[in-house]
């Protein structure tokens, strides 16, 4: 336990060489940060229930709209603050977490944008916690480097511009306490970075940029504009610097697409659709509605009515208020050994990348620097010697507010493959989490925490609701721990198995089983370090 500043005090150790990054002004400034607007954070986080209330409590065939107290403004004439040079053409953008190899080959893979993720891709551990801001400080400054098992990983002349996407308002720095109290995760990342790199970046002819993560509500974007006020002001960097792109990955926050821009308007980039973690809150929000039961995961695709209607609308939004439309993570990655699964993967993102580019978006995001050139390919067909395509104003799009909660997924059902693979995919990714891996391919497929809280709240609602199965039967705990005891054995005697698999069974039990936890990563977070 070290106190660095006034106030603020680390509870674990110092990993090597980061003091650099753990500096008494850099912990002030966060310090700073969390004294002014914790309480706010907090506040809006005890809110955050009955919003999600509102919703689940809709009945089939009542009225149902927009939120009426904020008419006014989906209503008036605005417009996001024009992009930056740098963030004006946004085609591709690859994601990852900050590994210094993964951002050093990110960087260099020929994408517009490279999304550095302290959050769902990043394991909170406090050494990627610490070891990943100082990475990013080095990107910034073009001294990003590695020396590893002979091999050599420089930068090269043209980068990707970098956005950082910190950790969401719900999760708590746990090695850093200020004024006694646990250090707010996202004023914490966010903080850090800032100020280091906020003029740094500016020096070179960029920015400070970000994406916003698990937002559900235009307040939650005005408290982050805040911050940037604040924050631009306490450095001294000009008011407009920062540039934040929302992703809209919650039910909540989709109904306030409009709202959410329009608070950050100033300092608004665009909304990407972050699609797993948009199935994650339809299933935590609708958890006790048996008519609101989705079926397996692989079914629920863009093209569903409800995800459908939800990307069509963002793009709407985003256009008409002059912002980017950023697509979603199609979760197909490449293989270099296997060239059959190889091409079933570029077939599938190619796929996917077509239909996001023909409803409008701007930009695409991909996992693997191998799919830059597919996705690249699509966005140049439709996009040629243009940036975007904002000119498109999809006045074709008339989105209501039931078919965003529209549960029906045609021909969909629940398997006993599905299950099986819920199982498997939650079990071996919080092994991986759990050993300090955010990003892990699982059969062909990128797993995040987004992914794994898919798997693993279908599984709490089929129980719950005792769900059909397609090959007969119901959904109960005993199916479940069956399932679980057959799976769990099978990986415990594969070659290589994770040291960690049983502990992750065993949180995966309390998950399904157990009262509903809104986050994994949460109860998880206790077993990391």
């Amino acid at each position: 336990m070290t106190d660095i500043t006034k106030g603020v005090r680390l509870l674990a150790g110092m990993p090597p060489d980061v003091h650099h990054v753990l500096t008494p002004e850099a912990l002030a400034f966060v310090a700073a940060l969390h004294r002014q607007f914790n309480g706010q954070r907090v506040s809006l986080l005890e809110d955050r229930p009955r919003r999600r209330a509102e919703l689940a409590a809709v009945e089939p065939g009542v009225s149902f709209d927009f939120p009426a107290h904020t008419a006014a403004v989906r209503a008036a004439a605005w417009r996001v603050a024009p992009a930056p040079a740098d963030l004006n053409d946004r085609r591709v953008e690859i994601t990852g977490p900050v590994d210094r190899k993964m951002m050093i080959n990110a960087l260099n893979s020929g994408a517009r944008v490279f999304m550095a993720d302290l959050e769902d891709s990043c394991s909170p551990t406090w050494a990627n916690v610490v070891e990943g801001q100082r990475n990013l400080m080095d990107a910034v400054r073009r001294t990003l480097s590695l020396d590893q098992q002979g091999k050599a990983y420089r930068l090269g002349e043209s980068l990707a511009t970098l956005l950082v996407r910190p950790r969401g308002w719900h999760l708590v720095e746990r090695h850093v306490e200020i004024d006694g109290a646990p250090a707010s995760a996202s004023l914490f990342d966010f903080g850090l970075y800032f100020h280091h790199n906020a003029r740094e970046l500016l020096a070179r002819g960029s920015g400070p940029y970000f994406y916003l993560p698990k937002l559900e509500s235009h307040r939650e974007a005005r408290l982050w504009n805040e911050v940037f006020v604040v924050a631009q002001e306490m450095l001294g960097v000009p008011r407009g610097s920062i540039r934040a792109t929302v992703l809209i990955e919650t039910l909540p926050a989709a109904f306030e697409m409009e709202e959410i821009l329009y608070e950050l308007r100033e300092h608004a980039a665009g909304l990407n659709a972050g699609r797993w973690d948009y199935l994650f809150s339809f299933i935590k929000t609708f958890r006790e509605r048996p008519d609101k039961v989705l079926p397996d995961r692989a079914q629920l695709t863009m093209t569903v009515p409800f995800m459908r209607a939800y990307s069509e609308r963002l793009v709407q939004v985003c256009h008409k208020r002059g912002a980017h439309a950023i697509g979603g993570m199609a979760a197909f990655i490449p293989s270099r050994r296997d060239a059959e699964v190889n091409a079933r993967a570029l077939a599938k993102v190619r796929e996917d990348k077509e239909r996001e580019s023909a409803a409008g978006f701007d930009g695409t995001w991909v996992a693997h620097p191998d799919l830059v050139p597919v996705a690249q390919a699509v966005f140049d067909g439709v996009l040629g010697s243009h940036p975007h395509q904002k000119d498109r104003l999809r006045d074709d799009v008339a989105t209501t507010a039931p078919q965003l909660i529209d549960a029906d997924v045609p021909g969909g059902a629940i398997t006993d493959a599905g299950i099986r693979t819920n199982v498997e995919v939650a079990i071996l990714y919080i092994e991986a989490w759990l050993r300090g891996f955010g990003a892990v391919a699982i059969h062909n497929l990128m797993e995040d925490a987004a992914t794994a809280e898919i798997s693993r709240t279908q599984l709490w609602q089929w129980i719950r609701h005792e769900a059909p199965i397609d090959a007969g039967g119901r959904m109960s705990r005993d199916f479940y721990l069956r399932i679980r005891k057959e799976v769990l054995e099978q990986l415990l005697a594969q070659p290589n198995a994770g040291t960690e698999l049983s502990a992750a069974a065993a949180l995966l039990d309390t998950l399904v089983e157990g009262e509903f936890e809104d986050f994994l990563t949460v109860p998880g977070g206790k077993l990391l370090d």
